[in-house]
């Protein structure tokens, strides 16, 4: 019975890992002409991730967290020229949620500040979203939302190529295990 719970264990992370797998396997991001960094986009993630991002529950929780950490609050001192700046590779959290979306046309002043007095070439709704205050950036947008999903997909794929590694080493204890008992049963069985 011992071996059985072990091995259901060894299936459920192989399905925990699949899933994982499944779900953040679309946004690979997109290259902006100029730009070292990709911008991301909701719609390239899976239906059921971006769901969950666009629950607003959910988003509010994860906005918070956004607004207090330092990925927008430290740009600045990060990138102190404006040249600095735009030859950084920036973060999908920093690409997305610090900035508005490239095709908005808005000239950055610095790392944290974009000239807003000039009108979005651009129909997307971000660029309408985009504010200069800490605490709104483009925390609304949905490119933060594909930003922090890009982020979790990362993180993600390190914890299912653990999970995987974790289900070779326990597959192999398992069979090692069922062969053990096996020969023990077969010594005890000629005695």
């Amino acid at each position: 019975h011992r071996f059985t719970s072990a091995h259901e264990f060894d299936l459920a992370q192989f399905f925990a890992f699949t899933c994982r797998f499944i779900v953040t396997n679309n946004g690979s991001g997109h290259s902006i002409a100029g730009l070292r960094y990709k911008e991301y986009q909701l719609q390239d993630y899976s239906p059921w991730f971006v769901k969950q991002l666009n629950n607003t529950h959910n988003w509010k929780h994860l906005q918070s967290c956004l607004v207090k950490s330092d990925d927008c609050k430290n740009l600045y001192k990060k990138y102190k020229t404006l040249k600095q700046y735009k030859l950084a590779k920036l973060t999908p959290i920093e690409a997305g949620c610090c900035r508005p979306p490239s095709e908005c046309g808005y000239p950055a002043v610095n790392a944290s500040y974009y000239d807003m007095s000039f009108h979005p070439v651009s129909s997307n709704k971000d660029c309408k979203l985009y504010k200069n205050a800490r605490d709104i950036k483009c925390y609304n947008c949905d490119s933060c939302k594909a930003g922090v999903a890009q982020y979790m997909k990362t993180e993600w794929r390190v914890v299912a190529i653990f999970n995987v590694a974790l289900f070779v080493v326990l597959s192999m204890i398992y069979f090692v295990g069922c062969c053990a008992r096996r020969n023990a049963a077969t010594v005890r069985s000629k005695d």
